[in-house]
């Protein structure tokens, strides 16, 4: 399958078999999604793979009583075969930036970054382990960190990085609906693309 069908193809699934993702069949992709593009090299991103018998402890850190019981997806995401936690470490690329072939950028304090590149490198890295996913045959949905980002680090041990989201990766069960976002009207995806200078 060439890349322009996996991006086709390419799908957040929320629903799962509860089958077990081999670990480290895991690792080795999430070790391949971090050839993404990396500012400066800094290689600032990191990925954690939990593993099936404790995507349950992650749900509980990365949510709340009261959405686990009033969510209709929370059983059918608790069925993921595993999760991937992806983090930066933003003071890496401050001090890559303050390094001498960079020193001249002025990126060497947090608030010179008009874009912040720890986020750019973690959601292209993040995006090379979906395709990977996807190539194998498998399913996967991006849990965005909107809250509750301290508590999965606490979980999860994890010191001087961000949180920038999980990926539930495991086997649709084909019991999936589709995001209500998807109904929205949106310009096509040619209309997007545009020349310049016109």
């Amino acid at each position: 399958m060439d890349l322009a069908d996996l991006l086709a193809r390419r799908r957040m699934v929320r629903s799962f078999d509860g089958s077990p993702i081999d670990q480290d069949w895991l690792d080795e992709r999430c070790a391949q999604a971090l050839r993404a593009p990396t500012a400066g090299n800094t290689a600032g991103v990191r990925m954690y793979s939990v593993d099936a018998q404790h995507v349950s402890d992650y749900l509980r850190a990365a949510t709340d009583d009261e959405w686990r019981a009033s969510s209709a997806r929370s059983g059918a995401l608790a069925r993921a075969g595993a999760v991937v936690l992806v983090t930066t470490r933003p003071q890496d690329y401050l001090a890559r930036y303050g390094e001498g072939d960079k020193v001249a950028s002025g990126l060497a304090q947090r608030s010179a970054w008009p874009i912040p590149y720890w986020y750019t490198d973690a959601a292209m890295a993040t995006m090379a382990l979906l395709l990977l996913i996807e190539e194998a045959g498998l399913s996967a949905t991006l849990w965005g960190n909107f809250r509750r980002a301290e508590t999965v680090l606490e979980w999860a041990g994890i010191t001087e990085e961000e949180l920038v989201a999980s990926l539930l990766i495991g086997r649709d069960d084909g019991r999936d609906w589709p995001s209500p976002s998807l109904a929205r009207a949106v310009p096509s995806r040619e209309s997007r693309v545009r020349r310049v200078p016109n």
